[in-house]
Formats: C-alpha cells, structure tokens, sequence
C-alpha cells in the first residue's frame, strides 16, 4: 500500500483484524507500583483485576517519541510512500503528542499523525476505515480524511462499575460532577469533544445495559448501514447478553463485534466496564 495506517493498543481492534488491513499498532505502557507491569504485554484483564484486588497502583504511559519514530521509518523502508498514525483522544493521553513529536524526526511531510478524539473501537473503526482507503489505493490526505471523517461519525458509550479509576487517573474530566452519588447508581458516561463526560445516571446495572441498548439504537437511527462494537472488562457473560440485544434492536447493522479491554484502558475504568461504539457510515455525511 501507498500509505502505511499505524494506531495504538487502545483502539483493541477485534483479533486478525489489524494483520489482516495492515495496520501496525504501537503499544502503551501498563506501570505496577511504578515499575513496568509483570510480564510486560501478557499483563492482560486478570493479572490487572488481581492487581486492583490487592490495592496495587496500576497507571499507565504513553508510547515514547522514539518508538513512534521506530514504527514510521520501518513503514516507510518497507516501501509505504507515506504513513498516517491515528491516535485517541490528545486529552486523555500524551500519545497523540509523542506520534507528532515523531513524525517532526521522521518527516511531518511523510508523516501525518490523526487525533481521533476519542477511544477504544471508536479510534479502532477510525483505523479500519483509513487502512480501507489505504488498501484501495488512497493517497495520504484521503487516508487522513477517512480516519477522521469516521472518528467524527462515531458514538461511545460506556458504563463503569465505580468512577474511582477514572477520577485517580485523571480522565474523567466533567464526569467528577458524578463522584459520591448513591452506591448503587451507575453513571452511563460518552465520549464528547474528545473527554469522558456524563451523560446521565441510572439505579441498576440492568438499567444501565437497557440505556446503552436504547442510546445506540438512537445513535444508530436513520442509518442502513452501521457498524457497532461491544467492549467489556472481566464480563464476557453481560457482553455477550448487549451483543446480543443490540443485533436485535440494530437490524441494518452489519453485526456486533466483541472485544475484550486490555489493561491500559482497564486501569481506567476498573473491571466490570461495559461499552458500545456505534460507526455510522462516513458516506452518509
């Protein structure tokens, strides 16, 4: 391909799919007690729910400048003419930053680098869609403009167990409006304006699985032709359970992928998260 699509491990594109499009994926850092995480990228959902149990401090950093550079001149000696790198939200990461950084080293005339504003598959249909024009041919400002016409046209939602992860990492933004509420209220949170903000509250987890039912379908309405993907944490069973719901309610969609988090967004949000992205067609802009 012309162009070479590089992303990071937030974005947790379901398995094969980024061997498949070509699209390398440049990991970020899970740190335990300050020290790089046991087992470096095995560090998966169970060793960090382990770690939380035992009150272990789980933070996580960005990929280094250096190893963006690294990523771009092996695209670029494997014969991409130029590469586009599709990064979350600059506000909830200093990823976005380290991919420019980068890029000025490499060549900001060979480099374009995509803030995504936002996370998870919302930044991973952003990178499918920009491999897909890479892979027809596209030169690298209609690669960028597909990333970034898909990052506009997504919608996440998500509801954590407790938004104790999220406010010790700093990424909850205006969602600290939300901290010491009743014990059992569930705030259903969306990505806007690249933060995490809420959007409402509810009583029940079952609620809160009703409401992302009912907000997807809403994202979803009018489209013939939506893509949406499910992401949890340590619950595959009430994953499976949304995926299944929204199949049933999203008739026009092309199917619901699941994909499990990792621990970098996991030390975020605490297990039990659940989350739904929904991709309208870019087209239909």
């Amino acid at each position: 391909m012309p162009v070479a699509v590089v992303t990071d491990t937030t974005a947790h594109l379901p398995e094969g799919f980024a061997e498949r499009l070509g699209i390398r994926v440049v990991p970020l850092h899970v740190l335990v007690d300050g020290a790089p995480a046991p087992g470096g990228a095995g560090f998966g959902p169970e060793e960090l729910a382990d770690a939380l149990a035992h009150k272990r401090i789980v933070t996580t950093s960005r990929p280094t400048p250096a190893e963006f550079a690294a990523t771009f001149r092996a695209a670029l000696d494997e014969g991409a003419d130029a590469v586009v790198s599709v990064h979350l939200s600059k506000r909830l990461s200093g990823t976005w930053e380290a991919a420019v950084l980068a890029a000025q080293e490499v060549g900001a005339e060979r480099v374009r680098v995509v803030d995504s504003r936002t996370t998870a598959m919302g930044l991973g249909f952003a990178a499918i869609h920009a491999a897909t024009a890479a892979g027809e041919g596209a030169g690298a400002e209609a690669v960028e403009e597909a990333a970034t016409a898909a990052a506009l046209r997504s919608r996440t939602l998500f509801v954590v167990e407790t938004l104790e992860h999220l406010r010790r990492g700093g990424r909850i933004g205006h969602a600290a409006a939300l901290l010491g509420t009743a014990l059992m209220v569930k705030p259903v949170l969306h990505m806007a304006d690249g933060e995490i903000t809420p959007l409402e509250k509810v009583r029940t987890t079952g609620r809160a699985m009703a409401r992302l039912v009912e907000l997807a379908e809403d994202a979803a309405r009018g489209e013939d032709d939506v893509e949406v993907a499910v992401h949890h944490l340590a619950a595959p069973d009430r994953a499976a359970e949304l995926a299944t719901r929204l199949d049933e309610r999203l008739p026009t969609s092309r199917g619901c992928v699941v994909t499990e988090l990792g621990a970098v967004i996991g030390a975020h949000t605490g297990p039990g998260v659940l989350g739904v992205v929904v991709q309208r067609p870019v087209s239909s802009c």
